[in-house]
Parts: C-alpha cells; structure tokens; sequence
C-alpha cells in the first residue's frame, strides 16, 4: 500500500505532532508498506530554518525507511495569529502545488492529513482529490474549540466561523475520522457525524527509545542537581500548559533547598517564564532550551517527579499529552494537573500523583508526599511502564491504524 501522510510538523521538529507522525510512518514502512510524508521545512518553535534547509523550495530525504518530501513554508515562531496563519497557510499551498507533482504522491493509495492546524487538513484533502485517493482526517486537537477557549479568537469572530465551517466540511468530506482521544468522538456524534468511520488511535510510546535509565547521571551531574529532588516539565512553553503555576509551587517550596525544578523546551510563553522566574528570585529552578529528542528519555530518567499540566478549562478535559506515555515508558511517576481522559489513564495505570489544573497547594502537596516515600514513588513509575507496555505500545496502534487505512483503500466501509 502507498501511504501518503500530510503533516506540518516532522523532525528534526519537536513535539507530540512529529512524534506520532515520524513513529507511525516508521512503523508502516517496516512492515513493508511504502510511506511519502508531506512536511515543511523545519522551523517549529523558533521560526529558523535550520542553515541545512534554507533557500530552497523542495526537498526530498530518506527517513528510516520512509520517504520525506518537504515543501516552502513561510517560517514563523509559535507566536503572533497573523504570521503563524501566513505560516499555516503557505505549507498547505505548496503541500497540493509541490506535492501534486511527486510521483509518490500521485500514486497514493490513501491520503492521510494530521491537524491542527486545518490548512495542513485542507492540503491533504485537496491533494486526495486530486489523485483520487481515500482521504483520512486525523484530529490531535479540536479546532477552533481550542483556540476559542484560549482566548485567542472570540467564538463571534469572523475567523472563527471560518474555522468551523472549515472543520464541518472536513469532518463531512473524510472517509475515516481518527482520534487520538475517546472524548473527541463524543463531539463529533453531537455534531451528527457518522460513528462508522469514526476511529480511535490514542498516542502511545516508542518502548525501545523510552526505556528506564538511572537517575544520577550525566544529566545531574552537568545541572548541578546531585542529590536534588528533581521536579521536571519536558515539552512545549505555550498558554495551553499554564507553566506559571509551576513557578507558583517553585515559589512555594523555595525554603526546600533539596526540591529543584527543571524546565526544558521552548514556546511562546518561554521568555515571560523566564522573567517571572527572574522576578520571583526564583533560584531553585533552570531552564533549558530545546533538546535532540534522543536525549529526552535520559532528562525523563534524570528526575524524581515529572510534570504533566495544562490550563483549566472543559476543554482540556478532553486531552491526553502524548507526554504521559513517554513518561511511563521510562518508569518515571508523573505528576499530573490535568483533568478528564488523561487523568483516568494515570489512576488506572497507578503511575503517578495528581492534583487539580493550576492548583498551586495542590500540587505542592503531591510533591511532598512523593518526596516523603520515594519506595512508594519508584513502585508507581514501574507500574506505569508496565502499563503502556500492554496497552499503549507504539507498534501495535499503528499497526491498529494500519488495518483501518488497508479497509479504506480497498474501497471499504472501514466500519
């Protein structure tokens, strides 16, 4: 089967997007499908195109099995509505004008696009059409719910009602429907969409990069954080996580000098933590920038608790960070702030300590009561690795996903 998936985001890029895109297309070309994915040309978070990448319009690479073509892309920091929709906008562009003339995409047997953001989901629908190819809609996130309960456009907004007559026509038009979450199908059922091409695919964990390693290691070591309770967050600095709560627990558990905080990534918000964290005189926490993604699992091993939050709202309620099971794989507990589907994963998995979003005391308390039994704390991150290892493997979802795209271009019902 020729596989062709159309994704903003693709590493070198970071983040829960070029993960599940990059491990399921990988796993599609090792049971010996032939898999195109249509991406950009990197530059998330930051907006730099890599020296490597630049001047050029199209590009062609060999990716563990599969094929990457990557088109222009006006590149854009996750900052700014007017840049980053200029960046949205250009890739779904020169995804359909670039990519219509690959050979592999022409001869595509399904057509598969990831969103957010819808432009890329146009893209792929348009290119599908345009090869006759089934087309399948992935949705990682509700758009534009999401950026309506961030406040980033107001529900009466003329881009908003854009976005959702975009969404409706999407839903409408894909001979499969995938979620990541249970949650999602909900809505689309309320919608009055179809609940036999309805699937779900949740996110799970590459179980050979994400593997248990000791906790003082070169790390610790290279940090300063020797004999440190170590409270990391690994991932984006954006409004959907809310990380200044965790500068408000820093706050709290400043007189503590043995608990230390550890934030690593980059985002929107990155440069504001910063200066709050500057401002509070907080010294008991670091920031590191964005890291290789091989060297995540050793940060992971490298702490005592690892944080998983996001802002309060209902619609948060519906999420699950693929973070969570990167974090089990690497038998770390997690403390969790987020409420909803991810929260009854942890309680089932018994992985970790949670508290209520943006609950400060909360919070604070998990920390203590971890720190206070770390027999109790290491017996709930080998929980949660056996956990993802019988229900959240990365090769039997996709695997899962691979029989739903083989029903669809055979012309099935995939119902």
């Amino acid at each position: 089967m020729k596989i062709v998936y159309v994704s903003h985001y693709f590493p070198p890029e970071m983040g829960a997007p070029a993960a599940r895109v990059s491990e399921l297309a990988r796993q599609w070309a090792a049971a010996g499908h032939q898999v195109c994915v249509l991406t950009g040309f990197p530059n998330h978070p930051t907006g730099i195109i890599p020296e490597a990448y630049r001047g050029r319009v199209r590009q062609r690479e060999r990716w563990f099995g599969v094929d990457v073509l990557r088109t222009w892309v006006y590149a854009s920091p996750n900052r700014g509505i007017a840049k980053r929709t200029l960046s949205f906008l250009s890739f779904a562009a020169s995804s359909v004008v670039l990519g219509a003339m690959h050979r592999d995409v022409r001869d595509a047997d399904v057509v598969i696009a990831t969103s957010p953001q819808f432009f890329c989901a146009v893209g792929g629908w348009a290119l599908a059409r345009i090869v006759g190819a089934p087309f399948v809609l992935e949705i990682r996130d509700l758009w534009p719910q999401c950026i309506v309960e961030l406040g980033v456009l107001p529900k009466d907004h003329p881009g908003t009602r854009v976005l959702e007559a975009i969404e409706q026509f999407l839903y409408r038009s894909a001979e499969l429907l995938v979620s990541v979450t249970e949650s999602y199908t909900e809505v689309w059922r309320q919608q009055g969409h179809d609940p036999a091409k309805m699937r779900v695919v949740k996110n799970g964990v590459d179980l050979e990069m994400f593997v248990p390693g000791p906790k003082e290691g070169a790390v610790r070591e290279r940090l300063g954080l020797s004999g440190k309770f170590v409270v990391s967050y690994v991932g984006t600095h954006g409004i959907s996580q809310k990380l200044e709560t965790l500068l408000e627990v820093a706050d709290v558990l400043r007189e503590e000098p043995d608990v230390h905080f550890l934030l690593v990534g980059e985002g929107a918000e990155k440069a504001a933590l910063q200066e709050q964290a500057a401002q509070r005189g907080l010294t008991n926490v670091t920031f590191l920038g964005q890291q290789p993604r091989d060297s995540i699992p050793e940060f992971i091993a490298a702490s005592d608790l690892v944080a998983v939050v996001l802002q309060r709202m209902p619609l948060f309620e519906k999420v699950i960070p693929s973070k969570i099971f990167e974090i089990m794989g690497c038998a770390r507990p997690i403390l969790l702030a987020v409420a909803g589907e991810a929260r009854e994963i942890i309680e089932q998995a018994g992985s970790g300590y949670l508290a209520q979003p943006q609950d400060v005391a909360g919070i604070v308390a998990q920390i203590r009561l971890a720190k206070a039994d770390p027999k109790q704390a290491e017996a709930r991150g080998l929980s949660g690795r056996a956990y993802v290892e019988k229900h959240f493997d990365r090769r039997q979802l996709a695997m899962q996903f691979l029989d739903d795209l083989r029903d669809v271009a055979r012309g099935g019902n995939a119902a």
